[in-house]
């Protein structure tokens, strides 16, 4: 159970009624991000308030009124689908920051430049999203976000999120060591084994990969594989 400390508050107000529970912002994000949470690990106090700073629990007839369940779960659950998280300042510059990190680095590793073929690089898109003022929203799910900074992104930057394909040869001795590395970096689309214990693929991956793909295979086969773009 998180402390009263560090929870925060989640509210809804439907119906002409206020109902409240104190929650882990972490957890309150994730489910957001994800649809999963340990409520025993997230709430910090059982049961749906009213006005928690005045202790004031909410009814059992406006809860049945409003969510048509008592059971707790349920409500909390559309309490954190529904209603609004109130972050501390410092607890929204931390997970403004953090989920920023993460939008730069998932835009690119999957877009590229449609121009050059090339990714571009991280600072590019730090610097595109500043310009075009874009602003992170902590408790948006990733995938949302991803969409709404892309079409911010679009006047000022060529960005494309067309897969590419990469055909590798990984010498015998090696093939143990890369194969799931190539699973997490790419789709197998194609593969066989020669007879000298080679193994031989087609990939497809995200263009911002690529660059991964190859100091991956050059780090593991100390440089003995193969590759080629098609």
């Amino acid at each position: 159970m998180v402390s009263l400390d560090e929870a925060v508050i989640a509210r809804l107000e439907s119906g002409g009624h206020k109902f409240e529970i104190l929650i882990d912002p972490e957890a309150a994000q994730a489910f957001r991000e994800n649809g999963e949470i340990d409520w025993d690990d997230a709430l910090a106090t059982e049961g749906v308030w009213s006005d928690s700073a005045k202790g004031e629990h909410a009814g059992d007839e406006a809860v049945q009124e409003v969510f048509g369940t008592l059971e707790l779960e349920a409500v909390c659950t559309a309490i954190l689908e529904r209603g609004d998280i109130q972050l501390t300042a410092a607890q929204r510059k931390e997970m403004v920051e953090r989920r920023h990190r993460q939008l730069v680095a998932h835009i690119a590793s999957a877009a590229m430049n449609p121009q050059t073929g090339a990714p571009h690089p991280p600072q590019r898109i730090e610097n595109a999203l500043a310009e075009a003022k874009f602003a992170v929203d902590p408790l948006e799910a990733l995938e949302r976000q991803v969409e709404r900074a892309v079409k911010a992104l679009r006047p000022l930057l060529p960005i494309s999120f067309e897969k590419m394909r990469v055909a590798v040869r990984i010498p015998a001795q090696h093939v143990g060591r890369c194969y799931g590395e190539m699973k997490a970096l790419a789709s197998i689309t194609q593969e066989e084994y020669q007879s000298d214990g080679s193994w031989i693929a087609v990939l497809e991956l995200a263009a911002g990969a690529h660059a991964d793909l190859l100091d991956r295979l050059g780090s593991l086969t100390h440089g003995t594989a193969e590759t080629k773009q098609l």
